[in-house]
């Protein structure tokens, strides 16, 4: 039995039942009322030059066309998620750009882009905090100073996890823990649709992290006091945190 690797979690997001819920989601969810808030109010400007990361079937990409952004580029490491996405754009028109890309190791040329988004806690799905840090680095790169990166984590101090941290924690300093698993704060998560791997992180990791990289932060933010979203958002996504950071 292995560590998680990004070959394995690039398997998870090429299964047809998952392919199919992230469709769904493009399809039946759309933005939630918090992103539209936060990426409103972090990009007001309509015709920035915006790259979104880990873009699934293009859920977000979409629904910022439909806001009326129209210089969109979105990429995610499933080339079956990517294949998707172009099918679904034939039928909806826009001129979003969709293309295969690893986000530790990007192929656009620095300073190209006035804004960026890594949604659905996908940068969280990237094993390894070095990798993960490579991918901040990534996105700071291609940042035009002064631009903003925004994405989501979930976080080990949520209420609803805090028991299950502390015993993982626990289980760490026995090693107990799941042999799979690289570091503190990576789970999987049974889902009727597979093992999901996800890491939770602790929020001073990212922050330090975000400054490593080259990155100010400028907020952060759990997504439930930001606004209520609806109950089909909730039953598609657990609480989260936003993170909005500045390149220097």
């Amino acid at each position: 039995m292995g560590k998680v690797s990004s070959s394995e979690i690039l398997s998870y997001f090429s299964k047809a039942p998952v392919l199919e819920h992230y469709q769904e989601a493009t399809k039946q969810v759309g933005l939630w009322k918090s992103e539209k808030i936060v990426f409103s109010k972090t990009f007001s400007d309509r015709k920035l030059k915006l790259l979104e990361l880990g873009c699934g079937t293009g859920r977000i990409s979409f629904g910022l066309w439909k806001k009326g952004y129209t210089n969109l580029t979105a990429t995610d490491f499933s080339r079956a998620m990517i294949k998707r996405a172009r099918i679904l754009n034939q039928n909806f028109k826009t001129k979003i750009t969709f293309e295969v890309e690893d986000a530790t190791g990007l192929s656009f040329n620095d300073d190209s882009f006035d804004g960026m988004i890594f949604g659905f806690n996908g940068l969280m799905q990237i094993p390894g905090r070095q990798n993960r840090l490579q991918a901040m680095r990534e996105a700071q790169r291609l940042l035009r100073p002064g631009s903003y990166f925004v994405f989501t984590t979930h976080d080990q101090s949520m209420p609803k996890w805090r028991k299950f941290w502390a015993l993982e924690r626990k289980k760490w300093k026995k090693g107990g823990q799941n042999a799979e698993l690289l570091e503190f704060g990576d789970r999987f998560e049974e889902t009727p649709r597979g093992k999901l791997y996800i890491h939770v992180p602790d929020v001073e990791d990212v922050r330090s992290d975000l400054i490593t990289a080259g990155f100010s932060v400028e907020r952060d933010i759990v997504k439930s006091k930001i606004c209520q979203e609806s109950k089909l958002v909730n039953e598609y996504s657990d609480d989260c945190r936003f993170w909005i950071a500045r390149k220097k």
